[in-house]
């Protein structure tokens, strides 16, 4: 039985209320896309952008389509699919298990990597008030405080994460928005700079800004990774998701035009804190610019809340399938947390963030294109196999007009996913691909056979040719099904001289 199907069963009159009790409504789902979105990527991409100069704002609209096409995707697809799991299980069910595995391997990556990225930029806010002169250990034992502190309240419990989610995002969303409002009024062209300041082809810069801009769109599918724990998850995922994503373009688009107008574009590609710098600039002194690093502080912690939850749902719906590792399915307490998820995600991030610090010379751009290299492959499996069924059964199942559009966007979202992977950069994707293809052994240690290999073998060495068949029900069904005959057995009954008749 797979995860689906368990999601489906649990939905029974006896277990809804036990369900609704660690269940997220609508307002919460939503939060939990825009909190997830909106982490403390947003407040520091635009210096990652400011080598581009002005034509990464360019970037940055094309990404929005393309986000908003994805978001569109993963809303249908959950309609069919409302179980946990998210792009795994879409893969799953249209490619068949070893997509399935890969996709749940490639973005577990994902889940942790783009932790300990937001982890960095966190601390980068967090700094306007201690360490300002970023020392590093004392800048990565700040991160471990911003990694940790999420992973106690998931700890906690599901209400827990729901409840924080919702203050949070409330609290990041209003310096933001003022920015994308308030803070267009002072713009000034002279900050803008060069249009195209990477010194390469306008296609090229448009790539490579585009690559980047996308990690701060990474969490438009959370409300489907975690639709087993949403209420009506055939209503409530595809508008949390689809909802949550329109907030969030508005938002990015205006906020960081405001702050490419406000703060030179010399000053803003060293920046570890841009709004701060735009909100100084704007309102003179200080006092504004620490009022949003404080917004950022919360405004990563409440993205980290949600990630960590990330971390541990899609590996957990992998292994109640068999895909993944069985200590992903251990939970603690009423709301069922996924306890090993959690913990192991976040030591995952520590590491890579200690790394980071001591081996990255752009420790914020570098994590963050390998985090979206690793996102990129289940968006790109998820607008495939949404193809995958329109091909098959959409024009049985849907209208002519609706058949239309949704071939359209998920087309548009699978070209958006190819052109992210070629925006990433040679090595990105070396070191990408190599990360995700390490799952592979991985796979096949979890499909290995469950008998003694010794075991078998001494069952067939023992049986005479001249046996006849019912030596094979004296075998459990279970070794019998997981044991075939292997190419040993078969040679060696082919070369062994059977009785006459």
């Amino acid at each position: 039985m797979s995860a689906l199907d368990r999601e489906r069963r649990s939905e029974s009159p006896d277990g809804t209320r036990a369900r609704q009790e660690r269940s997220f409504g609508l307002p919460a789902a939503t939060a939990l896309v825009v909190g997830s979105i909106i982490g403390t990527g947003v407040f520091a991409l635009p210096s990652a952008l400011a080598p581009y100069g002005p034509i990464a704002l360019v970037a940055f609209v094309l990404v929005t389509l393309g986000a908003l096409a994805l978001a569109a995707t993963f809303g249908r697809l959950a309609e069919r699919s409302p179980g946990s799991g998210g792009p795994y299980v879409y893969a799953r069910e249209a490619f068949g298990e070893f997509a399935g595995f890969l996709t749940a391997w490639s973005y577990w990556i994902t889940a942790w990597a783009g932790n300990a990225a937001i982890a960095v930029a966190w601390v980068g806010y967090v700094e306007v008030f201690v360490n300002k002169g970023h020392h590093t250990w004392a800048s990565v034992a700040i991160a471990l405080v911003g990694l940790w502190v999420p992973a106690a309240v998931n700890l906690a419990g599901v209400r827990s994460i729901g409840a924080f989610q919702v203050v949070t995002t409330v609290l990041k969303f209003l310096p933001l928005a003022f920015m994308a409002t308030a803070g267009l009024l002072f713009v000034k062209s002279g900050n803008f700079g060069a249009f195209n300041a990477s010194g390469g082809s306008a296609l090229g810069a448009v790539s490579a800004a585009g690559a980047i801009a996308l990690f701060s769109y990474i969490g438009l599918e959370t409300a489907s990774v975690a639709a087993g724990r949403v209420r009506e998850p055939k209503r409530n995922v595809p508008r949390a998701t689809v909802y949550g994503t329109l907030a969030c373009a508005g938002i990015y688009l205006l906020g960081t035009l405001a702050v490419f107008g406000t703060v030179p574009n010399g000053q803003l590609g060293s920046s570890t804190a841009p709004f701060t710098d735009a909100m100084n600039n704007i309102a003179g002194g200080t006092w504004a610019g620490d009022l949003v690093a404080l917004a950022a502080i919360v405004s990563g912690i409440g993205a980290l809340n949600g990630w960590i939850l990330i971390c541990a749902e899609m590996p957990m719906a992998a292994a109640k399938d068999g895909l993944f590792p069985a200590a992903f399915t251990r939970v603690r307490g009423r709301g069922e947390v996924p306890a090993f998820g959690i913990v192991s995600a976040t030591v995952l991030a520590s590491v890579l963030t200690v790394v980071s610090y001591t081996g990255f010379t752009r420790v914020f751009t570098e994590i963050v294109l390998l985090s979206v290299l690793t996102a990129v492959i289940p968006y790109l499996v998820s607008a495939a196999a949404q193809l995958f069924w329109l091909v098959r059964r959409g024009r049985e199942e849907l209208d002519r007009r609706r058949f239309v559009r949704d071939t359209v966007v998920a087309l548009l979202a699978l070209a958006f996913s190819y052109w992210s992977i070629q925006g990433s950069g040679y090595q990105t994707v070396y070191y990408g691909l190599f990360t995700i293809l390490l799952g592979i052994p991985v796979y096949i240690w979890l499909k290995r056979p469950q008998t003694e290999p010794a075991a078998i073998g001494q069952l067939e060495e023992d049986a005479s040719p001249a046996d006849p068949p019912a030596v094979a029900p004296q075998l459990p069904h279970a070794a019998r099904a997981a044991r075939p005959i292997g190419l040993p057995a078969i040679l060696r009954r082919a070369l062994t001289p059977r009785h006459p008749h």
